[in-house]
């Protein structure tokens, strides 16, 4: 089994930070777009409903969008508390797919990949 590079450090387990969201972007640590393309959609559409007028809805907790031209989905922090086992899926998820979670509670280091701007700002617009 070959050695873990240092930047697999962002695909550990997290644990819960309920008061940041949390961005799950569609790039492994080795820098790879994930696949499939519709991956964001799909994951989110798990926690999805259909509304009186048989329209697909969202959950208010979990929502794909796009940053940048990458594919993420945003996870509010307060899924920890309302479904914790939805909430720690979502971080499995992303960890047994090496994926690069974003966790602005999460201390910085040297492999740590931020958001752009105020993307996360823009997410609430």
């Amino acid at each position: 089994m070959p050695a873990a590079s240092p930047s697999l450090a962002l695909s550990r387990p997290l644990s819960p930070s309920p008061s940041a969201r949390i961005v799950i972007q569609g790039i492994t640590v080795q820098g790879r777009a994930f696949r499939p393309s519709d991956w964001a959609e799909r994951l989110c559409g798990i926690m999805s409903s259909f509304g009186g007028d048989q329209q697909m809805r969202y959950s208010p907790y979990v929502r794909p969008v796009m940053l940048d031209g990458v594919r993420c989905v945003v996870v509010e922090p307060s899924l920890a508390e309302v479904e914790p086992r939805a909430y720690r899926f979502l971080l499995d998820f992303a960890h047994d797919n090496e994926l690069i979670v974003i966790d602005p509670a999460r201390a910085v280091s040297e492999d740590f990949c931020p958001l752009p701007d105020n993307a996360l700002e823009r997410l609430t617009r």
